[in-house]
């Protein structure tokens, strides 16, 4: 395993003063993780340095290609004052698959992991401390080579930056609405649906920015052939519960498999609930909602962690959903996730990976 070369920053930044209003990236940490790749070297050169601008060259293949992929994961800050991580090997084993996907050369998942708990030991004073707040970890990979030309690139960089954050969306665990999209479509299987790249969600601007001016947070995709099987929503996976039987879409190569989707069900099932993945129509689910056998909607990642979903929107068709509470289930999957990752209950799936 190679070095990680270690240069402090002489020029600290401010933190923010008040904890309740991080938000969502907004603020960045005093340090990043760099690495190099160029053909027939290698990874290499791995560093830790002052967080700062990139120098790109305006060729640089991913700005014009999109080769890039990332991945996002969080520190927490434990009752006992150490440091955890959830799953960080389930994340690079997901973006050695992206990479698999885009072309971009195999990282070392270990290395990698050890990348992540360096950094934010390096940066551990920005770990907030406040009720639901954590450490946002923002892995990514951009190919540098300048040429204009459609080809796998030569020359790649390893970023990690942080982030102190609070809550995703404005209304933290409160049930959010959701706009099923009829008309544009996101990824197909055998597209790039399944990997953890920006050209994904560049496919979902426009149906988000239609979605958001309609007074909804988030879009439902369906398939991208027959418009009608649910697939995720912008920035999570999705769960119904109908007849009191979790489903939720399986992994069929247009959706993202979620490392907090496999862990919600993982946690369910342990906990007795019958969870199917399968096939789901936004038809099926409609009918639930009127026979009254649509219990409760939620999303699951990172990000968020779990978001209960009080509407939804499809076509004229407006599904309020335990009449716009957060219901039982994604109460306890949140209350049981979050105590696990901040180590406020005991880890029995040894989920957790102590930094100290």
């Amino acid at each position: 395993m190679q070095e990680i070369k270690i240069e402090l920053t002489k020029n600290k930044k401010a933190k923010p003063a008040d904890q309740s209003k991080l938000g969502f990236g907004n603020y960045y940490t005093d340090h990043m993780f760099v690495m190099n790749y160029d053909e027939g070297e290698g990874w290499h050169d791995a560093r830790i340095v002052p967080y700062a601008n990139l120098a790109l060259d305006p060729a640089a293949m991913c700005l014009h290609y999109g080769q890039e992929v990332f991945e996002g994961l969080k520190a927490y800050r434990t009752p006992d004052g150490g440091i955890a991580l959830f799953r960080p090997e389930k994340n690079m084993a997901r973006m050695n698959l992206s990479n698999e996907r885009l072309c971009i050369p195999q990282l070392d998942e270990a290395f990698a992991v050890e990348a992540i708990k360096k950094l934010v030991e390096v940066d551990e004073d920005w770990i907030p401390t406040a009720e639901g707040t954590s450490l946002y970890i923002r892995p990514f990979i951009i190919a540098v080579d300048p040429h204009v030309g459609v080809h796998p690139a030569h020359h790649l960089l390893f970023i990690i930056i942080l982030s102190p954050v609070g809550a995703y969306y404005p209304e933290g665990l409160n049930p959010v609405k959701i706009y099923v999209e009829s008309k544009y479509v996101r990824a197909v299987k055998g597209g790039m649906g399944f990997a953890k790249t920006g050209g994904n969600y560049a496919a979902s601007l426009k149906a988000q920015d239609e979605a958001d001016k309609a007074g909804y947070t988030q879009v439902l995709w369906l398939d991208g052939v027959e418009r009608k099987y649910i697939e995720e929503v912008g920035t999570m996976n999705v769960f119904f519960v109908i007849d009191n039987e979790v489903i939720t879409p399986a992994l069929q190569g247009s959706i993202l498999g979620g490392i907090t989707r496999m862990s919600c069900i993982e946690l369910l099932r342990s906990w007795g609930y019958k969870v199917t993945e399968r096939r789901l129509s936004v038809e099926e689910v409609a009918v639930a909602a009127k026979e009254g056998r649509l219990n409760e909607a939620f999303g699951s990642g990172t990000a968020a962690v779990i978001s209960p979903i009080g509407e939804l929107k499809w076509d004229d068709d407006i599904m309020k959903i335990n009449n716009g509470e957060i219901g039982p289930i994604s109460q306890k999957l949140y209350d049981g996730l979050t105590a696990i990752q901040w180590g406020k209950a005991e880890d029995k799936f040894g989920w957790v990976n102590r930094i100290k």
